[in-house]
């Protein structure tokens, strides 16, 4: 099995998740980001419950180029002070996605 992972993003606008969308895809860093907008968060910041409209992005990637390129390219441009950029394993997929993901990152 290969290392692909899907790295879930949240902005605050769609202008910011295009900005580091196009940023991650055009360094490679990512083979394709999902941009789904609509969504309400509700979280803890600052002792205080939060509530934002915020857009979800969906990126696949390897797992190789997370720590030590990948999130120092999404926290340059991300507004946030501490932006939430998880990781997730790719279990399973149809190879050919999967061969897609690796020869479309560095």
């Amino acid at each position: 099995m290969e290392n692909q992972i899907v790295v879930l993003i949240t902005v605050p606008s769609r202008e910011v998740g295009k900005t580091i969308a196009y940023s991650l895809v055009e360094k490679r860093l990512a083979a394709c980001v999902n941009i789904l907008p609509g969504m309400t968060s509700i979280y803890t910041w600052e002792k205080a419950v939060q509530e934002e409209e915020e857009v979800l992005l969906v990126v696949k990637t390897r797992a190789e180029i997370f720590e030590e390129e990948f999130i120092p390219a999404v926290k340059a441009i991300h507004p946030y002070d501490v932006p939430e950029i998880i990781a997730l394993p790719i279990v399973k997929g149809w190879k050919p996605y999967l061969d897609w993901i690796m020869e479309s990152t560095r």
